[in-house]
């Protein structure tokens, strides 16, 4: 990055350049009403977790990492991200471009690579909302930019698209930078546990492996759906034959959205509805949440094996 760019916060934000510079008061209008609408960027991250999803189609494919697409399909990202974002947003469409935001028009570019959008000339002089992020580091970063003559490089291909110059990249006006989006563990477990984890022909066992594996961090459906090359992650993951019941002798109990509540108390991240969390637990006592009439906490690696408690039923909440 250059050293000319500003730091980002906590947040992945970047806090506003107060130099002397031009202002594009279309962009900042359009920055205003996209930070209006999503002020955290979670928002964002999660449609680009969705289209990394589609794009791998796991439940078909067993694939996870952007190493395993062909070329065509690397290249059908960016359509993809601008129809998910299109329906995550109600964004109007442009005249030439793809949306229209706060009466601007707005062409949305995507590049794996850092600064390696290509512009088509239906979006020079008009705002270009550019986006990349990486997977394995599960971080994106998304901004507006004027594609003005003097923001692009010289020279262009033979669709007469051409890309941003260093001015140009330096002038975008990121809205988050390296912010977080959901992971996916399977790009966060070392490859061996991976593997391990596909080497079963039998898609229970390999889920159950998983939240083996897994335990105590968050595991997206998706992640359940792709381990298991099948779309209803519900079914492998309750109790009635599914992990839950699997691994219930070995001291795991699997919480959804609706046992947030136990996850906080447990000390893992509280999943949401498209998360899950296995956690290994053990008798407790005291202040230790009481689940199926008794005290339990998370177990440690010192602690053997004992069988899970069987969950309330959702919603219910034991005193």
């Amino acid at each position: 990055m250059s050293s000319c760019c500003p730091r980002h916060d906590a947040s992945g934000r970047f806090p506003q350049v107060t130099e002397d510079v031009h202002v594009d008061s279309a962009v900042e209008e359009v920055a205003a009403e996209i930070l209006r609408i999503d002020p955290t960027g979670a928002r964002w991250g999660a449609v680009l977790r969705h289209t990394y999803d589609m794009i791998y189609n796991g439940p078909e494919t067993g694939r996870f990492r952007w190493s395993q697409l062909m070329k065509t399909e690397k290249t059908h990202f960016g359509t993809v991200f601008e129809i998910n974002a299109q329906r995550e947003f109600g964004f109007e469409g442009g005249d030439e471009t793809d949306y229209r935001i706060a009466g601007h028009q707005v062409d949305a570019k995507w590049s794996q690579s850092d600064g390696g959008w290509m512009l088509p000339p239906e979006v020079f002089d008009e705002i270009a909302l550019v986006a990349t992020a990486s997977d394995p580091e599960a971080r994106f970063s998304l901004g507006l930019v004027r594609v003005v003559e003097a923001y692009r490089r010289e020279g262009a291909n033979r669709d007469k698209k051409s890309s941003l110059n260093l001015v140009g990249r330096q002038s975008i006006k990121w809205l988050w930078r390296n912010a977080p989006m959901p992971a996916s563990i399977l790009l966060k477990l070392p490859d061996a546990v991976v593997a391990h984890i596909f080497d079963h022909h039998h898609g229970t066992e390999r889920v159950n492996r998983l939240f083996r594996a897994a335990e105590g961090q968050l595991v997206h459906r998706n992640a359940v759906r792709t381990v298991a090359m099948q779309l209803d992650d519900q079914k492998r993951v309750r109790t009635n034959g599914g992990a839950r019941s699997a691994l219930k002798p070995y001291g795991y109990i699997i919480l959804s959205n609706y046992y947030a509540h136990l996850a906080e108390a447990l000390g893992v991240p509280a999943p949401d509805d498209k998360h899950y969390i296995s956690v290994r637990v053990t008798p407790g006592s005291g202040n230790d949440p009481l689940i199926g009439g008794c005290r339990w906490r998370r177990a440690t690696a010192d602690d053997p094996p004992c069988e899970a408690p069987t969950l309330p039923k959702r919603g219910v909440r034991e005193q």
